[in-house]
């Protein structure tokens, strides 16, 4: 990971894990649905909040990696939120193609079933 840029009073506001990362919940912006999930740091956050584009740090590559980069399924950025505890993004977005890398539109559609209590 890199020396960020992003803005310090947006850094203050951030609780990280012992790696430096935050995760990032991706939803699409009109609809509500969950798309995926994936980590930033601090540069992350900020290529994603300066491009318009979705920006994460692969925790398996150890590279910055700009989602439709290579498979052309881009995410437009229309907001980006911090949750209560300042430990979760909600970034919501305009996906382009599947989010997913398997080829489904969202990352949840394996269903595990109803809960019983």
């Amino acid at each position: 990971m890199s020396s960020s840029t992003l803005d310090p009073e947006i850094a203050a506001l951030l609780k990280h894990d012992p790696a430096g990362l935050i995760p990032a919940v991706i939803q699409q912006h009109d609809t509500g649905e969950v798309l995926m999930v994936g980590w930033m740091d601090d540069e992350a956050l900020h290529r994603t909040l300066t491009s318009g584009r979705v920006t994460f740090w692969s925790r398996s590559r150890q590279e910055y990696w700009r989602k439709g980069d290579t498979s052309g399924h881009v995410q437009h950025v229309k907001s980006v939120a911090l949750d209560c505890d300042g430990d979760t993004l909600l970034v919501r977005v305009d996906q382009v193609g599947p989010a997913c890398h398997t080829g489904e539109r969202s990352c949840f559609f394996t269903d595990l079933g109803a809960v019983t209590a």
